[in-house]
C-alpha cells in the first residue's frame, strides 16, 4: 500500500519519526520497513474518514478501521487479507502507540484481539563483556591473517566509531585521518558528513589493517576503498553481515548467539554503553549522526528497558 499518498502534513512527520525510532531501537530491516507502510495506510483512511489529528482517534476509530481490513480484497492474490497481514497491522497500531507514549502523548487507544500470536521482536544489546569476546573472536575467525585483521577494523568501525552499515561500506582509506585521530564519514545519511573520533588503541588496528592487511587483497592498490573483499572489489553489507555473523559463531557463547544481532546492533551498542557513561546526549547526537536530539533520547528509554530486564 505504499502507493497511497498521504496530504496530511502531521501524517507525513509521524509516519518519519515512527520510522527512525523503530530503526533506532534495533528492530529487524523488515520491521522497520513494513510496519511504517501499515501505519501510512491506516493514516490514509484516516485522511479518507475526515479525521485529521491523532487526537480525534478513538476506540471505535480503531475498530472500524481493522473491520476495514478484514474485508478489504488482497491486491497480490484472490481473497481477503490473511489472519498474518491483519497481525502485522495490529502490530504496526500498537507500536505506534508505544511510540507516541515515549513521546509523551497519551497514545491511542487499540483494544483488538489478535488472530493469533504475532511474533514481537526482541531489541537486543551487547554488553562490553560480550563486545569484548567479539573483539578477542577476531583471533580465530579466519586461517588468514588478513581476514582476521579485517574483521578487527571492521569491528572498530561498526562498534567503537559506530557506523551505519551503508556508511562502512562507503569509506575510503583516505577517510582515516591518524593525524587528526578522525574518521570522515562522507555517506552518511541523507549524506551529511560527519566526523568521529577514534582514539589510540582503535587507530593501531586500523593501522595494522591497511598497512598490512590490506595489501595483501587483490588490486588493493588501485582501489580507493577502505576495505577490501577477496575479489578485490569494495566489501558489501552482506560480506559484512556474514563476517559478524562468522565471528559470533567463533565465540561460540550461546549468550550472544541467541541474541540474533545485526550489524546495526553493534552502533545501537556503542550508543548505549556511552550513555551508561554519562555522555552527554547532545555528544552522543553528534556521534551518531542523528538529525534530531529526539532520535538520540530514544536510548535512555532503552537503556531503562535493558535494567529493567536485568
Amino acid at each position: 500500500m505504499k502507493k497511497l499518498q498521504l496530504q496530511n502534513q502531521s501524517y507525513k512527520v509521524l509516519l518519519v519519526s515512527f520510522k527512525e525510532w523503530l530503526d533506532i531501537l534495533g528492530y529487524a530491516e523488515s520491521t522497520v520497513y513494513y510496519l511504517p507502510n501499515h501505519l501510512q495506510e491506516f493514516f490514509y483512511y484516516l485522511e479518507q474518514s475526515c479525521i485529521k489529528n491523532i487526537n480525534q482517534i478513538t476506540t471505535q476509530t480503531v475498530k472500524d478501521y481493522y473491520s476495514y481490513l478484514q474485508e478489504r480484497s488482497n491486491q497480490r492474490q484472490s481473497g481477503a487479507l490473511s489472519k498474518s497481514y491483519l497481525n502485522k497491522h495490529q502490530q504496526a497500531l500498537k507500536k505506534f502507540k508505544e511510540y507516541l507514549q515515549h513521546h509523551n502523548h497519551r497514545g491511542i487507544t487499540v483494544h483488538l484481539k489478535s488472530e493469533e500470536n504475532p511474533t514481537e521482536e526482541k531489541i537486543n544489546i551487547l554488553t562490553k563483556s560480550e563486545i569484548k569476546e567479539l573483539f578477542n573472536a577476531t583471533n580465530y575467525s579466519h586461517h588468514e591473517q588478513r581476514f582476521r585483521l579485517r574483521d578487527k577494523a571492521m569491528l572498530v568501525i561498526l562498534y567503537s566509531c559506530g557506523l551505519r552499515r551503508n556508511e562502512a561500506v562507503h569509506l575510503d582509506v583516505s577517510d582515516i585521518l591518524f593525524d587528526k585521530e578522525r574518521i570522515l564519514v562522507r555517506k552518511g545519511k541523507n549524506y551529511k558528513e560527519r566526523f568521529v573520533p577514534i582514539n589510540r588503541k582503535n587507530a593501531a588496528i586500523l593501522e595494522d589493517y591497511i598497512y598490512e592487511a590490506r595489501l595483501e587483497f587483490k588490486d588493493a592498490h588501485v582501489s580507493e576503498a577502505l576495505f577490501m573483499s577477496k575479489q578485490g572489489k569494495r566489501m558489501q553489507g552482506m560480506s559484512f553481515a556474514n563476517r559478524l555473523e562468522k565471528l559470533v559463531q567463533v565465540t561460540a557463547n550461546k549468550s550472544i548467539i541467541d541474541k540474533k544481532i545485526t550489524l546495526h546492533t553493534l552502533r545501537h551498542s556503542i550508543a548505549t554503553h556511552l550513555l551508561e557513561h554519562e555522555v552527554k546526549l547532545e555528544n552522543i547526537k553528534t556521534f551518531l549522526g542523528h538529525s534530531s536530539l529526539e532520535s538520540t533520547q530514544i536510548y535512555t528509554h532503552l537503556l531503562k528497558t535493558i535494567h529493567q530486564d536485568e
